[in-house]
Parts: C-alpha cells; sequence; structure tokens
C-alpha cells in the first residue's frame, strides 16, 4: 500500500491524545511523509505540526489527508463529513483505517468522482485468509503483548525492529493495526478480520522466513480486556512468537473504556505463557517495555528498575531510553540471535 505524500494529518474532535493516536504514530515515526494537521473545535490533541486547512496543506504540497484520530467501534462521526469532502474539493487523496468505507457516505464519494480523488480504505484488505494452522514455521518471531489497550505495543515493536536492524540483524515490522500500516506501507488491520481467520491472518503476516530472520509482531488489545481479548488471542496463537515483550502503562486504574482493574504483568506473562505454548512450546517473555510517558524521567527510571528487579527481566521504555536491554537479553540469554 503506497498513498500519495505527503500527509495532512486529521485530528477531528479528538477527546484526548490517545484518540489521535494514528496521526501521533505517523508524525512520530514518519515525520517527513508530514506538512500539517487539521482539527476540529474542542480537539484536545496536538502533534505539534502547524494547523492547516485543506486548501492551504494542498498549497502547502500535500497530496493525502489521513483520519489520524480513533474511536471506539471506527466510527465515522457526522461532523467529520463536511472537512473530508473539503479536503476532497481541494484535490486531497483521503485515507481512513475506520470500519466504514468512504465510498459508502454519498457526499463522499461524489466529491472523490468530481475531483478525481482516490479514497483509501486500509481496514478492508483483499485478501482470502485461511484459518490458523498452528503448525511450526521457519524464522524467529517476536510480539509485544499489553496489560491494557493503547499502552505502546506498535511504538516498542517499532523501537525493537530498529534496534535489531542496527545490530544488522535482519527484521522486519509487521503492522496489524491502520497507525502501523500507515507508517509501515504494509501490513493487516487484524481487528477488521473475521475472528475464526485472525490466526490465520498472523501466519499469513509473519511466514516461514531465514531462520536468523526477526518479524516483529504488533500486538492488538489485551488477553484480559473485555472489549478486545479475543483479537490478541487469535494473535497470540497465529504469530507463534518465540519471544514476547509485556507492554505496561503504570498509572492506570482501569483499562481504556471499561471499569476492569489492570491487571497485574505477572498475570499476563503467566496468562501469555500458558496459551502461547499451545502454538509454540518454546515460547519466552524477553522483557518488560514500560510506557512512562506520564513520568518524571527519575520517577520513569526508578520505577523501571523497581520493575526490572520484581521480574527478574530486563526493562526500558524503548522509545524514551531505547531497547538495547531487552534485546541484550534476546540475544545473551536467550541465545536467540
Amino acid at each position: 500500500m503506497t498513498l500519495s505524500k505527503p500527509y495532512l494529518l486529521f485530528l477531528g474532535d479528538a477527546k484526548d491524545e490517545l484518540a489521535a493516536k494514528t496521526a501521533h504514530g505517523i508524525a512520530d515515526w514518519r515525520a517527513d511523509w508530514c506538512v500539517g494537521q487539521l482539527s476540529l473545535p474542542g480537539c484536545k490533541a496536538h502533534t505539534n505540526l502547524p494547523e492547516m486547512t485543506p486548501v492551504e496543506a494542498a498549497k502547502a504540497g500535500a497530496k493525502t489527508m489521513v483520519i489520524g484520530c480513533v474511536n471506539a467501534g471506527g466510527v465515522l462521526p457526522e461532523i467529520w463529513i463536511e472537512p473530508i469532502v473539503t479536503a476532497l474539493n481541494a484535490g486531497l487523496d483521503v485515507a481512513t483505517g475506520l470500519h466504514i468505507r468512504l465510498s459508502s457516505i454519498p457526499q463522499v464519494k461524489d466529491a472523490a468522482a468530481k475531483n478525481n480523488c482516490k479514497l483509501h480504505d486500509l481496514r478492508f484488505p483483499e485478501l482470502s485468509l485461511p484459518t490458523g494452522s498452528g503448525s511450526k514455521r521457519l524464522g524467529k518471531r517476536l510480539l509485544t503483548v499489553g496489560t491494557d489497550c493503547s499502552v505502546g505495543k506498535k511504538y516498542s515493536a517499532l523501537a525493537l525492529q530498529k534496534e535489531f536492524t542496527q545490530r544488522n540483524i535482519s527484521a522486519d515490522f509487521c503492522a496489524t493495526g491502520q497507525t502501523g500500516i500507515l507508517i509501515a506501507e504494509r501490513g493487516i488491520a487484524i481487528d477488521a478480520i473475521v475472528s475464526d481467520f485472525i490466526s490465520g491472518a498472523a501466519e499469513h503476516l509473519s511466514p516461514a522466513n531465514k531462520d536468523n530472520h526477526w518479524d516483529i509482531i504488533e500486538g492488538q488489545g489485551s488477553l484480559l480486556h473485555p472489549s478486545y481479548a479475543g483479537v490478541c488471542l487469535g494473535l497470540l496463537h497465529g504469530s507463534q512468537p518465540d519471544v514476547f515483550v509485556i507492554c505496561h502503562e503504570p498509572t492506570r486504574a482501569t483499562m481504556r473504556g471499561v471499569l476492569t482493574p489492570i491487571p497485574s504483568i505477572k498475570e499476563i506473562i503467566d496468562l501469555t505463557m500458558r496459551l502461547g505454548r499451545i502454538t509454540n512450546p518454546n515460547i519466552q517473555c524477553g522483557g518488560l517495555a514500560i510506557n512512562t510517558m506520564m513520568l518524571s524521567e527519575n520517577h520513569a527510571k526508578n520505577l523501571i528498575e523497581e520493575l526490572a528487579e520484581e521480574h527478574k527481566l530486563p526493562a526500558t521504555d524503548p522509545v524514551r531510553f531505547g531497547a538495547a536491554q531487552i534485546i541484550d537479553h534476546i540475544c545473551q540469554e536467550l541465545k536467540l540471535a
């Protein structure tokens, strides 16, 4: 998948920064692809890109407006239609990872046709997928697993892939969500796959490879999240990880969007080991990726040290402090690379 660049990132009326995680992901990892952002009144997110109208963005060279905000259920609110049509009238293509096809909205479909613009729906892969086989395949795989949703599984996977690559170890980032697909320009939006085929999609995404090659698979949801446990389990079985990394945000009391208490890191490690052994009996935990964005640097370092000692595993914030400790553990202690 290749979209015309550069991008105008649409933040809509995002209620907080996490609601604009797609825009943040692109701005953080592909800043050179972006010219500006477009937000609606009441928006509580910001990417630090200049605010632009679609017309201003087109004059600045933008080619595509990317819908960079998300919501529960992936719906497209009525108030987003007008700015999408305005972008199309300015000559911009529009890309979205929502659970609705842009062409299903008459005003959007008509504006795209009138202006000869493209509509990109990232969550509708044109693939014929099998059910998961569970058969062991060559190559090595790492899966990021969360204690909750939106805790940094994508960012951790990208940071781990970057560290592998810097050590001249062959590694690919395998995107499983709309933001990851926009960053990698390949992948499968796993949460849009019919449930029977989720593990098969994970197998397709991380196929057999050379024994020294790593696929770093972006995790989704959490095994104990009441809303999103299914997609997480399908990814675990299909990716057959040799190593998983636990991603955790330490300031939350309940899981995002529900009142269920955050599970402990140990609970998720034990459950991942138990369920992961179904397709890879040799699965191992490679470390802890702690999202310390809400903490001061000193607090973050102290907490990471405490968690590493408590769980006898390497711990870091891979975005803030780098992923070297985890990769060292995989290479030297687990002897997998």
